[in-house]
């Protein structure tokens, strides 16, 4: 599984009154395909809540070069970069399924956290199962 691949269309609840995706939707969008990562991994955000831990968007850096427009289906491309201690750097691309245009790149440091909002150490079987994500990708 060394890139995950998650589909979204667009609906009007995501875009403004011209028809265009409304910038901050991407980061919904790759919301999305990151749960959806996680989930294929194997593993449970809900149980991750139950223990009293998550992850955190720490930072994100998105450069947004073409516009997604109403009806169109896009494809979150999600690339991890690499594990630390107690977090995780993505790479996301967003492209349109049709003709396979690049329209937002997104970069984002995950923290691990535990509820009360402090940095906890990822769990050792989670470090190693993205660690074999990543040596896969190589």
């Amino acid at each position: 599984m060394p890139r995950h691949l998650h589909p979204i269309r667009v609906y009007y609840e995501d875009t403004d009154a011209g028809g265009i995706v409304y910038h901050s939707c991407y980061l919904n969008f790759a919301e999305r395909a990151r749960t959806e990562m996680v989930r294929d991994l194997g593993i449970s955000q809900q149980s991750l809540l139950q223990e009293g831990t998550a992850f955190a968007v720490r930072r994100a850096v998105v450069d947004f070069l073409r516009p997604a427009r109403l009806d169109d289906l896009l494809t979150v491309e999600t690339e991890l970069c690499s594990v630390g201690g107690a977090s995780l750097d993505l790479a996301q691309t967003i492209r349109r399924n049709d003709d396979g245009t690049e329209l937002v790149r997104i970069e984002v440091r995950l923290g691990y956290i535990t509820l009360s909002g402090r940095p906890t150490r990822l769990p050792a079987a989670m470090r190693d199962l993205f660690g074999t994500w990543i040596s896969e990708r190589q």
